[in-house]
């Protein structure tokens, strides 16, 4: 395959983060590292490094003034300059930061406020109310910052009054801040996953953890100054902070934030972004429109002319896709380069169907636990189906394989986390000999390529003995244009005592709506439901075709990377139809 054996990019190297931080400073000062939208003002107006880096310094200096030296400070809201300037700035001199999901219900917010011992919670305008109302609940908890608020008050502290307290020390000389030391091996990063089970872990993370992490993807995928990321994945999860926020610091790129997704198209254009990370359901809404956007305008047929005569081309030196697809390069913003996907696996047809438009898509592999990547397919050197290339910080093996060669997937390397927080028991589970035993079951092919197959977890085994992976069914049924959204899982025949394969569909109304028109019957959905089924199961072997299915009317809960909460919906009953 081209770029197999093409040496790692060159990367600098850094000890830890106020090294890396220290280091683009000085190499790209004068560069924007922010685009940001201010209230008030829709256009991007720039942040420049040594901006953000002042601002840094200022809150650093101003958090220790409140005594938060060696404290753990919490941090929830959107995506948005103020959360990453806090970020950087506890981690680098301050104590610990305990990033939060901004959709969990008040309780859990408050639940893990008391597991992690939070002293301090910096936060959005939209939570004063509901936080200030945990004051008398949380006894660590004690020092309230708005990032919002204009004026100082006995409730809380203004976000930019401590910035302008901080610049007034620091004018001052106060080397507070400057003179904290980093240990490259202590816990500064507490993140809880959000895991499909509904049980979170504190995972400890480490200086060295996030920066190892952060040399070895930039050796594998290039990117430099002068690309512009749309972040738009949610910050406290450790797949964007390290790879969507510190990744770009370490490289010198640009950040432009995203405003939600129904803005991705709109932010791509103004911010005229060239790399986008996202999950496989956004990727695939994407793919799934352009193709829709062809059949309904009558273009389908010549669009797949065109990919065939540049593919051609494409093999004797000659690539046109800029040309042959300028609508659909502009209708995604006109300047991507290359999009990044992860959190799941991604359809391997959506990735070589944005190679064909000229657009390369390139997935990864990683947990929360190992900073988070494990495995990444490279720009020059990739496999649509596979999760990637082990990265150079990681030695990766498959245990205990069976006769296809998949069993499950462990690591180790100095990216993998210090351990689960002040839980030995389940950090031992995972922790083994010095390998960290991920729960995914795969293979490593011949070329080195690490696949995944699924969740330990979610494997479904028949009588016999034969492993289905619900992922891959998924995958088959998800091609389906009336299909939004599925999930699939085991359930025993009582009559037979066999495991088959059931499924919960969500159905993409729009699309059966062009097909029916809107006064479509619920019949008629279970009949194109019921042949987009047969159609996914001539795809499988006999032992995993889905047998019965259910039809929902809302789309399933899901975490904040988009990946459905499974444990939930094998606690729904629905309406069963027979394939």
């Amino acid at each position: 395959m081209k770029g197999a054996g093409a040496p790692l990019h060159e990367v600098r190297t850094i000890k830890d983060l106020r090294d890396m931080l220290g280091q683009s400073v000085e190499l790209y000062g004068e560069k924007n590292a922010f685009l940001v939208k201010r209230a008030g003002n829709p256009n991007y107006k720039g942040v420049t490094y040594k901006e953000f880096y002042q601002d840094n310094q200022a809150l650093g200096t101003a958090l220790l003034d409140l005594g938060l030296a060696g404290k753990k400070v919490a941090l929830i809201g959107e995506n948005r300059y103020e959360w990453a300037t806090t970020y950087l700035s506890v981690v680098n001199g301050v104590g610990v930061i305990v990033p939060l999901d901004k959709e969990l219900p008040l309780e859990e917010i408050k639940n893990l406020l008391q597991e992690s011992e939070a002293n301090a919670i910096i936060y959005s305008g939209k939570y004063e109310k509901s936080f200030l109302g945990l004051k008398d609940e949380i006894s660590s908890l004690s020092i309230f910052i708005n990032m919002d608020k204009s004026e100082t008050d006995e409730n809380s502290y203004s976000f930019y009054k401590l910035i302008e307290k901080g610049n007034a020390l620091l004018q001052a000389g106060s080397e507070a801040y400057r003179n904290q030391e980093i240990n490259p091996a202590e816990m500064k990063i507490l993140l809880f996953t959000s895991g499909t089970t509904g049980t979170a872990k504190g995972v400890m993370l480490s200086h060295k953890n996030i920066s190892t992490n952060l040399m070895a993807m930039c050796q594998m995928l290039y990117i430099d100054e002068k690309d512009t990321f749309l972040s738009l994945l949610p910050l406290h999860h450790t797949y964007e902070c390290t790879c969507g926020y510190l990744c770009q610091i370490f490289r010198g790129c640009t950040i432009a934030y995203c405003e939600g997704l129904k803005y991705i198209v709109q932010n791509l254009q103004e911010s005229k972004a060239t790399v986008m990370l996202g999950v496989p359901l956004i990727f695939e809404s994407m793919f799934r429109k352009v193709w829709k956007k062809a059949e309904k305008s009558g273009s389908a047929d010549k669009l797949r002319k065109a990919i065939k005569v540049n593919n051609f081309l494409k093999g004797i030196g000659i690539d046109l896709s800029k040309k042959l697809f300028a609508q659909i390069h502009q209708a995604l913003g006109g300047n991507v380069r290359l999009f990044i996907s992860g959190a799941a696996a991604i359809d391997p047809q959506v990735s070589k169907g944005f190679r064909d438009f000229g657009m390369l898509l390139v997935q990864g592999y990683g947990l929360t636990e190992c900073a988070p990547i494990v495995a990444l397919n490279r720009t020059i050197y990739y496999k649509d189906d596979a999760a990637g290339l082990p990265l150079p910080c990681m030695d990766i093996k498959i245990d205990n394989p069976n006769e296809e060669g998949i069993g499950e997937i462990i690591c180790r390397g100095d990216n993998v986390m210090l351990g689960y927080y002040r839980n030995d028991t389940a950090t031992s589970k995972v922790i083994k000999d010095g390998w960290f035993y991920t729960g995914d079951l795969g293979f490593i092919d011949a070329e080195g390529f690490v696949h995944i197959s699924g969740r330990e977890k979610n494997v479904i085994v028949t009588k016999n003995g034969k492993n289905i992976y619900p992922e891959e069914v998924e995958t088959y049924l998800g091609r389906s244009e009336y299909i939004a959204e599925c999930m699939a899982w085991g359930k025993e025949n009582e009559k037979t005592g066999e495991t088959e394969v059931h499924a919960q569909i969500m159905p993409d109304y729009e699309a059966i709506a062009d097909e029916l028109g809107e006064d479509y019957t619920f019949q008629q959905v279970r009949e194109l439901l019921k042949i987009a089924v047969r159609d996914a199961n001539r795809q499988m072997s006999a032992y995993k075709k889905v047998v019965d299915f259910t039809i929902r009317e809302e789309e399933f809960a899901k975490t904040t990377t988009r990946k459905i909460k499974r444990h939930l919906v094998e606690q729904e009953v629905g309406k069963s139809t027979e394939v």
